[in-house]
């Protein structure tokens, strides 16, 4: 069996550069849909016998028609050429409401040929795909909310709810590989983290909402390969063993985080009992280049506007890259710092972002009226990083972190709290 398998596309995120004239869409959008067009064109040429999407078609769960067009005529190339595909669901393309349709969803509408949407946990066998001569264990992104309301669970304990989860899935896994074919390999694909991952800088990724699968689950010696989607940064977990364990990675560069990072899918050759996994770069990705600059007192406001143009490539580097430069300095040399010659070093770049720091030796001002004590968790944050010229969009995506590390926070609180009291309460019996 050959496969090839991808994730974590993320086809309309446009937040770099600007229209392309011709085609009307965003350039960024087209870098992320030639990266596509790389992979697809490699399934049809080396004829793959499947192909496994591990889920995250798009950067939201409402993806505009056109970005659905476009993503549609690329998985249709797949079904046209007779590749059997399995695109898994992943946390990008759920409906956060209960019975809303997710962003793959049409393609189980219209039952369209060789494409199979793997939306719940299940246990596909060779009957399932049109007999191609393996078995496959669909683990698509399992939302919160679904699970509470499946189990009939409170928000109050979600250290329970995700021990409940992951206890159940171990169970189901289980069964299904003592049922397996013991002759035909067995592939698990999972839209999911997975313990001792390591995230990458993609800020797409939020902190404490994840199931976190088990290392032992997708290390289980009787897969014999596990194709992971969710976090971007390109992985193998279980490297020089079996099965592989592989996070191919995000197909393009999704922000700054990811500036120093190839992009990657993976054409494996499985076998009952043995695989061979080969990483394929993705040629042409486009260039982020990020740099800093600290500028200090005790330099002085000599050749302040050389030292910026030295950290920056040259013209001809910058060509067609998103750029970022930011610079600290003393509030004093505000008017020392001169964008011009900067902006017209990275004049070929797609996109160039500035971003200016003053330092400010003095100390927060609360505003007028209010008391540290009287202000909530957040009020502080923005107090602060207003303090430090964060500018809006690193605010909201830092805003949203903190709401959810405090969030988590004050649920596991309040759970141990419960577990305590109870815990007293029976010892007091006793």
């Amino acid at each position: 069996m050959k496969i090839l398998h991808f994730a974590d596309a993320h086809i309309d995120i446009a937040n770099h550069g600007r229209q392309d004239t011709q085609t009307g869409l965003p350039v960024r959008v087209l870098d992320f849909l030639n990266s596509l067009d790389h992979i697809i064109d490699a399934a049809i040429a080396e004829k793959v016998d499947l192909v496994i999407f591990a889920g995250d078609a798009y950067k939201d769960r409402t993806p505009a028609p056109t970005f659905q067009r476009e993503w549609g005529r690329r998985i249709m190339r797949l079904s046209k050429a007779g590749i059997p595909t399995l695109l898994l669901v992943g946390n990008h393309d759920l409906s956060p409401a209960m019975g809303r349709a997710h962003a793959l969803e049409e393609f189980n509408t219209l039952q369209v040929p060789h494409i199979y949407v793997l939306d719940r946990p299940k246990f596909w066998r060779p009957d399932d795909l049109e007999g191609l001569p393996v078995q496959v264990i669909a683990l698509p992104w399992i939302a919160r909310s679904g699970l509470l309301a499946h189990l009939g669970m409170s928000t109050s304990n979600p250290a329970q709810v995700y021990q409940e989860l992951e206890s159940r899935l171990q169970e189901l896994v289980d069964g299904w590989l003592e049922s397996a074919d013991p002759a035909l390999p067995v592939i698990m694909t999972a839209h999911a983290s997975v313990q001792g991952a390591s995230y990458g800088g993609e800020r797409t990724v939020m902190l404490g909402g994840d199931l976190v699968l088990s290392g032992s689950l997708v290390r289980d010696a009787r897969l014999d390969y596990v194709a992971l989607g969710h976090i971007h940064k390109p992985q193998d977990l279980n490297k020089n063993a079996h099965p592989p364990v592989i996070y191919p990675g995000s197909i393009e560069r999704v922000d700054f985080g990811e500036a120093f990072e190839d992009k990657y899918f993976i054409v494996a050759e499985i076998g009952r009992g043995k695989t061979r996994v080969a990483w394929r770069k993705i040629e042409g990705i486009r260039q982020f280049i990020d740099r800093s600059v600290v500028l200090k007192g005790e330099d002085g406001d000599f050749g302040i506007t050389e030292r910026l143009l030295a950290a920056l490539p040259s013209k001809e580097n910058l060509q067609g890259a998103v750029v970022r430069l930011t610079i600290e300095y003393p509030r004093a040399w505000e008017d020392l710092i001169n964008d011009a010659p900067l902006r017209a070093q990275a004049a070929n770049a797609l996109e160039f972002r500035l971003i200016k720091r003053p330092q400010v030796d003095s100390r927060v001002r609360l505003p007028e009226g209010k008391a540290v004590g009287s202000m909530d968790s957040q009020e502080l944050l923005k107090l602060y990083w207003n303090a430090n010229h964060v500018d809006e969009d690193e605010q909201r995506i830092l805003s949203s972190l903190a709401e959810s590390i405090i969030r988590e926070s004050t649920d596991m609180f309040e759970s141990s709290k419960s577990i305590l009291v109870n815990n007293l309460g029976e010892a007091g019996e006793k």
